[in-house]
């Protein structure tokens, strides 16, 4: 995976920045500074074509008309020129089947997006795995920059207000968006003293910080989904069409054996919602199990399947009973042989033996 983009700082030498001027300039605004196009700057260069790219941070439409691809700033949307900002009043382009409108982050993943997968992953641009995490990283990730920049609220606030629901505590500092923004203050007294070529050499110096931190987000996520999300989807599969081995009504799922975790719950949701379960007088699943390892006598747990989008709440918690209760005495009040624990919540329980937490799972179900 390219790393070379982490490694610029305010101690990067000259040799190195003169390397750089072999590829087509990247251009965008200066002053302060946003996440995405702190993003947008980072997918180009994992990209071979900008590789090697010098960047020029600047509001001169002179200087801007040199640069070979412009982010951000410019007030033109020209794909054959390789412009991309999206301030201009007529803008209203959305990724297809959304409609949070894109900012730099989303234009630039837009059209190389799908490049820039299968440069880091290796995957041939055209296949069906390439489409599916291109779809997948603009859900997962994108999407939250081009609302975040063009002022989108993840929740309609109005609705939210009107409900009389409010936040239960401050969370802005709390996105990535947030850390790019202190990015932005220098607090130092001795750069407010340089003169300014200094200041602007400074402030690109932590531009070039910020792309590196939100391109590092990013590369996580997508090879996260690719070495884990992607192959899951098999597994998954199989595992949702035997569930009625477990329970009639198919509210029981078991994912097999794995030495590493099987994230089970995008794939489920979509499994479902193909599958149509609630127009099929198929139940929804309850509780996922799975071995805590790959190893034959493995722990089992068992996890309460949280509502589609619904954060901390599940389907169905485990039994009020259970929960805060540990071995001996949870063996007791669930007349169940093995069991380890039931979180205080109810969202997840474990068992020392498969058939415990199956026994878990169908008790459950009923209660």
């Amino acid at each position: 995976m390219p790393t070379h983009h982490r490694q610029q700082s305010t101690t990067e030498d000259r040799s190195a920045k003169r390397l750089r001027m072999s590829g087509p300039v990247i251009g965008t605004h200066s002053g302060h500074f946003h996440a995405d196009e702190a993003l947008a700057v980072h997918m180009l260069r994992l990209l071979p074509t900008y590789h090697d790219s010098p960047l020029i941070r600047t509001r001169d439409p002179e200087k801007l008309s040199t640069c070979h691809t412009v982010v951000d700033v410019g007030g033109e949307y020209e794909p054959s020129r390789n412009r991309y900002d999206h301030h201009q009043r007529e803008f209203n382009t959305t990724f297809p089947g959304h409609g949070t409108k894109l900012s730099s982050a989303g234009l630039v993943y837009l059209h190389f997006g799908k490049a820039v997968i299968a440069q880091v992953t290796g995957l041939d641009i055209n296949s069906e795995d390439a489409e599916v995490l291109y779809q997948k990283l603009y859900d997962d990730f994108i999407e939250a920059f081009d609302g975040n920049d063009n002022g989108i609220s993840a929740y309609d606030t109005r609705a939210l207000s009107t409900a009389g629901i409010k936040k239960r505590f401050e969370d802005r500092g709390f996105s990535i968006a947030s850390v790019v923004n202190r990015y932005n203050h220098h607090w130092s007294s001795s750069e407010e003293a340089q003169s300014k070529e200094e200041q602007q050499a400074a402030e690109d110096a932590r531009f070039l910080r910020a792309s590196a931190f939100t391109g590092e987000q990013f590369e996580q996520e997508l090879t996260d989904k690719f070495r884990a999300w992607l192959p899951a989807r098999a597994e998954v599969r199989r595992a949702f069409e035997s569930r009625q081995q477990w329970d009639p009504q198919g509210r029981i799922m078991v994912i097999p054996y794995k030495k590493e975790g099987v994230p089970w719950a995008d794939h489920l949701y979509a499994l479902e919602a193909a599958d149509n379960v609630t127009n099929n007088n198929h139940a929804q699943v309850l509780y996922v199990l799975f071995a805590e390892n790959g190893e034959p006598d493995s722990k089992w747990r068992i996890r309460a399947v949280s509502v589609e989008g619904g954060g901390f709440e599940n389907r169905k918690d485990l039994p009020d009973a259970w929960k805060g209760v540990r071995d001996e005495e949870l063996d007791k009040v669930s007349g169940i042989k093995g069991c380890v624990f039931v979180h205080a919540s109810g969202f997840i329980g474990g068992n020392k033996t498969f058939e415990g937490a199956l026994e878990m799972a169908r008790k459950a179900v009923e209660a």
